[in-house]
């Protein structure tokens, strides 16, 4: 099965690298012509991106093609027709600018108008109005930009809710995140990574309006710039930043209702640019509500079999103070820039969930029924600053740049268990269980780190930076029992856990053109890492030291406008959650435990990807990763006892081959769509309780977002995604398929936007998963409430200029791994 899929998906990519399918997709030369330019700024000279580009008829208002110009402020019109046409540009901040007499002719096919300098706006702004869609996704050089700003199924939504539509990325009802059907994303922040665990980065990203994302960045094999952390690329969101002098911002309010609860949020931003000034400030209150239910099946195969058959349901809220972001920039010449930035998370959750649970020889003979109730209370603060330095050492472009970050996070809660036994086929007296766990867990972060760009040539440039960094952890989880109304502590399920991190990197990185079809990038990073795990409780300490060496390399083939090739290989790193080495035993339910390991290991990840571009729109990405080393969760197994303790352990190798298409084309004149159809094989081989298990599966994942622009201005989108089944370790996830719908208008010259949108509209967001390990079989169905209805009123307010900022953001890693 394996060999027949790995020639499969191969076949596939051969067929895109044959002669007869590129000179396909090439323009026919007796046929069709093509116009080209790039866009810069008149005062800078830098390239003005995503720029609206109108190509007409000479002497015509009626646009024939648009685009947008791609971060280096180039476009291309390809298959133009003979004819005598003109350029119409557009962008917010600058003068209307037109370029008249272009032809096209049977002698003259290729036409480049070379750089167009586009002026600054001087005086108040006010909003061109441009009856055309903007495009949600962009190619550049090493990365896939997804555009988030201004699109109905974001407004009101969460920074958690629009990272899941993503192209290729899947995010399970734990917060983990997989690309391409690749687990351990790596998720970033502004070019920062959030130091938080799967669970807590959930948490923090559902306190976080989407309102305020500009765009998703998607890295798939990063450069040597980048921390080694992650084994399956990059998802950097980048916020929104102010580019006009002057004042301006946004207020939003919103409601959202999943038919079992109601919730809100409302906020604003304000950018304020001034003299040498530039700062801004952003503020969201929010209540986020979440319904659960589920029906769980267990059985143990031993010398006498034990059924579990359950039901369970919740519901949460998260509220808490507004959140905020604050800082600025102050210009200490033309050459030299510093700054500050400081952003507030506080977030407490109340959580209720309760369980029915019947357990017996089999499904129809019940012997014991438990009930069990549930109360979670916990409180999330994430506190980060940030200093930084910019600044321009010569003319030639060389650049150095420093960064100081300070994180403090703190998770402290309790939990109540409230469980009462009764025993249906005796007279035995109903049991009261009453257990209550209290835990207080905070890490202090430190980071600093200096990079260093140098041009060697007009087409070749050295980076080159340090970084240091270190975590501090402390984790005390106390675990008690309640007996008439007094509580004693359970030593033997109570810990205190000490981590103390270190880690020490530097890394080279060049960069160039080879000719006039080449481009290469080629960088190594050295990190050196030293680490102390203490359980105060027991007297254990793991100590561990290691130096790795993480390789990368990048090249970009242009065959020629219309289609280029990029080949990478790059090395990478995932180390163990913090949580995940603290040997603390959570509690579930009396038969259900989950317990940290000290004994984990790193897992390492070598990855090959080829990417394919036509026309700078269509994608086919191809994927190989080995990973040595991997983590994963796994079952520990009492059948006697009926008991299951998950924990997180090193398994063996992973080979992973995956292939992505990515097809945006237009339907109409006013109606876009963007296709991602992913292929992807994984198996898994690990042994588990004395034997073992080998889990593989072929996903296939398509994933459709149609832009509709109607008469009036109203703006429909819609996104709908199946998803096959998949493997994760050692389970087995069951197909799914879900559809969210979105509606927009503006009002008051665009200042007033109206936004109305649905999640899971045919409620089919379930997910079912199971496993099967020898003895003991587990079946799980779980819907999350994912269908919800929201409204959202924004109001938009600007008057300045459009200038060059100078805002910084710089490159944290140890984030993703707290909790």
């Amino acid at each position: 099965m394996k060999k027949r899929i790995l020639l499969f998906l191969l076949g596939q990519l051969c067929l895109f690298l044959t002669p007869g399918f590129t000179a396909s997709a090439q323009i026919p030369a007796s046929a069709k012509g093509q116009i080209a330019g790039t866009l810069t700024d008149s005062l800078t000279g830098k390239p003005v991106a995503y720029a609206t580009v109108a190509l007409l008829q000479q002497g015509k208002d009626q646009a024939i093609q648009s685009t947008l110009s791609d971060g280096q402020g180039q476009f291309s019109f390809g298959e133009v027709s003979e004819g005598e046409y003109e350029l119409a540009i557009r962008f917010l901040g600058y003068k209307n600018k037109s370029i008249r007499q272009i032809a096209i002719s049977a002698t003259r096919q290729q036409q480049q108008v070379g750089t167009i300098a586009l002026a600054p706006q001087t005086t108040q702004l006010k909003e061109v109005e441009v009856q055309a869609l903007r495009p949600t996704i962009t190619h550049e050089a090493d990365k896939m930009v997804v555009s988030i700003e201004g699109t109905a199924l974001a407004a009101g939504r969460t920074a958690y809710d629009v990272l899941s539509r993503v192209p290729g990325v899947f995010v399970d009802q734990d917060g983990n995140i997989q690309l391409n059907g690749r687990s351990g994303v790596t998720v970033m922040l502004n070019g920062k990574l959030t130091y938080l665990s799967a669970s807590d980065l959930r948490t923090m990203l559902e306190g976080m309006s989407a309102e305020n994302i500009r765009n998703i960045e998607i890295i798939t094999n990063p450069s040597a710039k980048y921390d080694a952390e992650g084994s399956s690329g990059i998802l950097n969101i980048n916020l929104k930043k102010n580019d006009l002098r002057g004042i301006n911002g946004s207020v939003y309010v919103n409601s959202t209702y999943n038919f079992k609860q109601a919730g809100y949020a409302t906020g604003g931003n304000i950018n304020y640019k001034s003299g040498r000034f530039n700062s801004f400030l952003s503020l969201d209150q929010m209540k986020r509500i979440g319904n659960r239910e589920g029906t769980f099946t267990r059985e143990f195969y031993g010398e006498q079999t034990t059924y579990f058959d359950q039901v369970a349901a919740g519901n949460h809220k998260n509220l808490g103070p507004p959140t905020f972001r604050a800082g600025t920039d102050f210009e200490l010449n033309d050459k030299h820039s510093i700054g500050g930035m400081a952003s507030l998370n506080d977030i407490t959750l109340w959580m209720n969930f309760n369980t029915d649970t019947y357990i017996g020889a089999g499904p129809a003979q019940p012997e014991t029924f438990i009930e069990a109730d549930n109360f979670t209370n916990n409180r999330f603060v994430n506190l980060t600053t940030n200093l930084h330095y910019v600044g321009k050492l010569d003319t030639a472009g060389t650049t150095l740049s420093a960064d100081l970050d300070l994180v403090k996070i703190a998770n402290r809660g309790y939990s109540e268990f409230n469980n009462y036994t009764r025993y249906l086929l005796d007279q035995q007296p109903e049991k009261q269980e009453f257990l209550y766990t209290d835990t207080d867990n905070g890490f202090t972060i430190y980071a600093a780190k200096i990079d260093f760009t140098r041009p060697l040539s007009k087409e070749a440039k050295l980076e080159a930076g340090v970084k240091a960094s270190q975590v501090v952890s402390d984790n005390d989880s106390r675990f008690y029992i309640k007996n008439d109304d007094a509580l004693t502590l359970d030593r033997s399920r109570t810990n205190h856990f000490l981590y103390d991190e270190r880690i020490y990197a530097a890394y080279l990185n060049v960069n160039g053109k080879l000719g006039e079809r080449y481009t290469v990038q080629a960088g190594l990073r050295a990190e050196q890492t030293a680490s102390e795990g203490k359980s105060l409780t027991t007297g254990q300490v793991t100590d561990r030291e290691y130096l790795n060496f993480f390789p990368s390399i990048f090249v970009q083939q242009k065959i020629d406008e219309n289609y280029q090739i990029s080949y990478s290989y790059s090395r990478r790193i995932q180390r163990p959650n913090y949580g995940n080495l603290n040997p603390f035993i959570i509690y579930r339910d009396p038969y259900t435990y989950v317990q940290g390991n000290p004994q984990l290991r790193p897992q390492y990840t070598q990855a090959i990807g080829i990417t394919q571009t036509f026309k700078k729109v269509y994608s086919l990405v191809f994927n190989y990763q080995y990973v040595q080393d991997v983590m994963a969760e796994l079952p520990v197994l009492d059948v006697e006892n009926a008991t299951t303790i998950y924990t997180t352990g090193n398994v063996d190798n992973l080979q992973n081959i995956s292939l992505a298409a990515i097809a945006p084309f237009k339907i109409l004149k006013n109606w876009d769509t963007n296709n991602t159809l992913t292929l992807n094989y994984s198996e898994y081989s690990m042994p588990v309780n004395e034997e073992r298990v080998v889990n593989a599966q072929l996903l296939y994942m398509l994933q459709s977002t149609h832009n509709i622009l109607l008469p009036k201005g109203i703006q429909v989108e819609a996104t709908s995604v199946f998803r096959g089944p998949v493997v994760s370790g050692l389970y087995k996830i069951a197909p799914m398929w879900w559809v969210h719908l979105g509606l927009r208008k503006s009002f008051l010259d665009k200042k007033l936007d109206l936004s109305i949108n649905m999640n899971d509209v045919f409620r089919t967001y379930r997910i079912r998963f199971d496993t099967r390990i020898g003895r003991n079989i587990n079946d799980f169905d779980q819907y999350f409430y994912a269908r919800n209805l929201g409204i959202t009123l924004r109001y938009n307010f600007s008057r300045g200029q459009k200038f060059d900022s100078k805002r910084r953001n710089s490159n944290l890693d140890e984030v993703n791994r707290a909790g």
